[in-house]
């Protein structure tokens, strides 16, 4: 039985409530040497009518739940009774249920375009989609995508401004770096000049923008250049958002390989940190906010908006490296097994005692068994 919606492998933390339609299938690029997600994969676009059978399907479902809660006396309400009923009843309700009841539960107000660069397709063809979208979901307040610069940077304002016309409302992108030089090691195969001009076409249009960056991602050598230069690219665009994504090298990629082969060390926890505080100290001129809402990310607690929140910030980061070495091991290791949000847990003796123990056991064990420990726990999160 074919499935009546079809739904692709990630999305941005923040699209968490987001109902995830996919446009197309997999990355169009699929060269970046820092990710794995599509690499066995294939791209493909889907066709408009297959993706509007998508839309109406999840429309059906829709009706089909709010009967539902109709006959259980919710008033057509997704309630969290109908929610529990939903998860219950298997498998009578299966997964595309249970994600829908989701969506309707959290509000239905967005909706996320999948995979990795929606906005390739022809700009008619997407016009088309969103315009369906709003009209089979009326009630949607939002509705985002993944999009590479290379592709917005070849969209015209005119095409940009149909989009936002036709109902887009912001646009997430993997800047990763603002280097030419580091965007060259990791097979980006965009300039910072392209990330310049699709990111100020995209604001110019009126569509929120969401700038994604990888603290750590020019290794130990250009770390510095790295960090300057994302600012330069960031300021160049004012983006609504910049999200931090710290490095972790994972298995299976092509920086895994250059990693191993020595031609790549990634900085430690701290350097990363360090950099951080280097990227937001080049920032000016802009308003954008920072959010660091990623668990890969050592300080969760660096967020808000520029400039005015540029000394809070700076601040997070001082006052973490003000901690004893010993609070900071503890703090790293709380915050790797997911324990940790904020430098204020440490005030949790009974669990500062907890860690802390576990520190001294892998000191006892020398060498760098407690660091290949802490790289364990990021695994288990990518």
């Amino acid at each position: 039985m074919k499935e009546p919606f079809e739904q692709g492998p990630i999305r941005p933390p923040s699209e968490a409530e987001s109902l995830l339609l996919r446009l197309t299938r997999n990355c169009p690029w699929n060269r970046c040497a820092f990710c794995s997600t599509y690499k066995t994969e294939h791209f493909s676009l889907r066709s408009v009518e297959e993706i509007k059978q998508d839309i109406d399907n999840v429309a059906a479902i829709a009706d089909k739940l709010r009967d539902l809660s109709l006959r259980e006396g919710e008033g057509g309400v997704i309630s969290e009774h109908i929610v529990r009923l939903v998860f219950a009843r298997y498998p009578f309700y299966d997964y595309y249920d249970r994600t829908v009841a989701l969506w309707l539960y959290h509000g239905a107000k967005s909706v996320f375009l999948q995979d990795a660069d929606s906005l390739v397709m022809k700009t008619d063809d997407v016009a088309s989609i969103l315009r369906y979208i709003r009209r089979a979901f009326p009630f949607v307040e939002r509705i985002t995508t993944y999009c590479r610069s290379h592709t917005a940077a070849r969209k015209t304002p005119e095409e940009l401004k149909v989009l936002k016309d036709a109902g887009l409302t912001r646009v997430h992108i993997g800047l990763e770096s603002g280097s030419d030089t580091v965007l060259k090691m990791i097979r980006k195969g965009v300039t910072s000049e392209e990330h310049i001009t699709a990111g100020t076409r995209i604001v110019a249009a009126g569509l929120s923008l969401s700038e994604y960056i990888i603290p750590g991602l020019g290794g130990e050598t250009l770390s510095g250049e790295h960090a300057r230069e994302t600012a330069r690219v960031i300021n160049a665009i004012n983006p609504d958002f910049v999200r931090l994504r710290t490095l972790h090298v994972v298995a299976g990629t092509p920086l895994m390989e250059m990693m191993q082969k020595g031609d790549f060390t990634p900085p430690g926890d701290e350097d990363i940190v360090e950099e951080i505080r280097d990227f937001i100290e080049h920032l000016d001129g802009i308003n954008s906010t920072i959010v660091s809402d990623h668990i890969l990310n050592l300080l969760e607690e660096i967020e808000g908006v520029m400039p005015r929140d540029k000394a809070k910030m700076l601040g997070v980061i001082d006052r973490y490296f003000s901690l004893p070495a010993r609070d900071r091991l503890i703090f790293r290791l709380g915050r790797r097994k997911g324990l940790y949000r904020s430098v204020d847990d440490l005030d949790d003796s009974g669990l500062y005692s907890e860690l802390n123990d576990i520190v001294e056991h892998y000191q006892r064990l020398g060498g760098d068994m407690l660091e290949k420990q802490l790289s364990a726990f990021m695994n288990g999160f990518i």
